[in-house]
């Protein structure tokens, strides 16, 4: 749609409405908002936001709480402005601000969720029906879907692939599944930590539905951090934090994932509170988080050490052999959907080697072949998936475009606990040379800066010690297990934007 008629947009028109054309227009912005991100995310996040006036190069948008104005700036500001930018041609900026008290409020509302019966809930009774806070019904598992982390049936145990890079994590949380009500809990919480697509939310799946299936009597309840901060915000402008509060304290087992989301003092001390309260009861708790809980910045201090108490896992990036597994898996699903797709064992065998991500960016080169073999009606030969891999080939690598050394510095430092000058000084203490140059190591291969550069920028060194220092880290990887877990480590840190 082009912005005929910006006039009629600005301001409003005194008595609290919108004119038409923004309403229209805004319509269509939030039918596509709601398209790709979807429903709950939507209505958790947007689902109160309004139009409220629109200028010649900027759209003025209102929400009800200081909370919202600022998660959608930190999180959703650039995908918002794309879309509205789409629809309203001469945008470029959009202003967010929290209404006053007396103007509209959003109509859009959340689907009422319906729900069984589930044992031990604080649930209002209502006829024939049990329903629990509107904000947390839909996000006990198994009975509703809870908004981005919910118990997937295909997520289980049995298609859980296990290699050298998760063993420890898949043996971790199948001890938390099989154990029985009543028996010491063997780690709690178990905290996992791994980088996007490595199989965190999978597990957690796993832990869900085994639980559910094995011990029906057991409230498990499985959500993201960014669910649990909606179910808050909704109980408090609900006035209906004790219902909130006695919902989790029933629960038996509590599963949380992308918890390094987690913001706001309120919310944080509300967790820290529920947490406790079912550690001590000896209730079963798993945190999933791009990070370990040492790396959580945003999280109080307490709230950490209470996380590192428990069993800390990590799941690295699959080798080769895990890698070809995966592939098989998704092949063998893809086939079964629909026979007529065929690669030979040899393509497959290409794809494990090249493309050394997560096991999304596996399941996308496998799609990329299958694509071209439906729309071009020929089969994919070694040379032509050879070809077709090339925008995917090393898919886990660094966009080099995109890192800087000042990145890899910050991360290099905080990893070590070394301070960025003493990376930049000429001191030669071990403490401090190896992270050095497993820094210079870092930039070289991460970023396209040349040695001469890369020595600038550790504090003026000559190019022949960077190429020292990049040799000597590849030599001592090879031999040295521990320092080859940490650079790993640190590529995946640097690769998410944790600097």
């Amino acid at each position: 749609m082009k912005q005929t008629d910006n006039t009629s947009g600005q301001g409003g028109t005194g008595d609290g409405k919108v004119p038409v054309n923004i309403k229209d227009g805004w319509g269509r912005i939030t039918q596509r908002l709601r398209a790709e991100i979807g429903d709950d995310l939507y209505t958790s996040w947007f689902g109160r936001m309004e139009p409220d006036s629109l200028g010649d190069t900027q759209l003025t948008v209102s929400v009800p709480t200081r909370f919202l104005k600022s998660w959608i700036e930190n999180h959703y500001m650039s995908k918002l402005r794309k879309i509205a930018a789409a629809e309203f041609t001469a945008i470029t900026t959009i202003q967010v601000k929290v209404r006053s008290q007396g103007q509209p409020v959003a109509r859009h509302q959340a689907p009422k969720v319906q729900m069984p019966a589930v044992r031990g809930s604080s649930a209002r009774a209502t006829g024939d029906t049990l329903q629990p806070i509107a904000a947390l019904a839909p996000v006990i598992a198994g009975h509703a879907p809870d908004g981005g982390a919910q118990a997937d049936e295909a997520l289980t145990f049995e298609t859980f692939k296990v290699g050298q890079s998760n063993q420890l994590a898949h043996a971790a949380a199948m001890r938390v599944a099989m154990s029985q009500p009543g028996h010491p809990v063997s780690f709690n919480p178990l905290f996992i930590h791994a980088g996007a697509g490595f199989g965190k939310t999978h597990l957690l799946s796993s832990v869900a539905q085994r639980v559910r299936n094995a011990q029906p009597l057991r409230k498990v309840m499985m959500l993201t951090a960014e669910r649990f901060m909606y179910s808050f915000i909704h109980a408090v402008r609900q006035k209906d934090t004790l219902a909130f509060k006695d919902q989790f304290q029933s629960i038996d087992v509590l599963l949380i994932d992308d918890f390094q989301f987690l913001q706001g003092r309120a919310i944080q001390q509300e967790f820290c509170h529920s947490f406790n309260s079912l550690v001590d009861q000896r209730r079963q708790v798993v945190v999933a988080a791009d990070v370990p809980p040492s790396q959580l910045d945003t999280i109080d201090q307490r709230m950490r050490s209470r996380l590192m108490g428990g069993l800390v896992v990590d799941i690295e990036a699959p080798d080769q052999a895990l890698r070809r597994q995966i592939l098989q898996a998704r092949y063998d699903l893809m086939r079964a959907r629909d026979p007529n797709l065929a690669l030979p064992d040899e393509i497959l065998d290409l794809v494990a080697e090249r493309v050394t991500g997560s096991g999304r960016e596996l399941e996308g080169a496998l799609n990329k072949l299958f694509a071209h073999q439906q729309f071009q009606h020929q089969s994919v030969s070694l040379e032509l998936a050879g070809m077709l891999l090339r925008d995917t080939s090393f898919a886990s690598g660094a966009d080099q475009g995109r890192i800087k050394i000042e990145d890899i510095l910050k991360v290099v430092g905080r990893h070590f606990n070394v301070a960025k000058a003493d990376l930049l000084s000429p001191r030669r203490a071990r403490t401090v040379v190896l992270p050095r140059q497993i820094g210079m190591y870092l930039a070289k291969k991460l970023t396209s800066r040349s040695l001469p550069e890369i020595g600038r920028r550790f504090g003026g060194r000559d190019h022949s010690t960077v190429l020292h220092a990049v040799r000597k880290i590849e030599d001592q990887i090879k031999g040295d297990d521990k320092l080859a877990k940490d650079v790993a480590t640190l590529i995946r840190l640097i690769e998410q934007g944790m600097p």
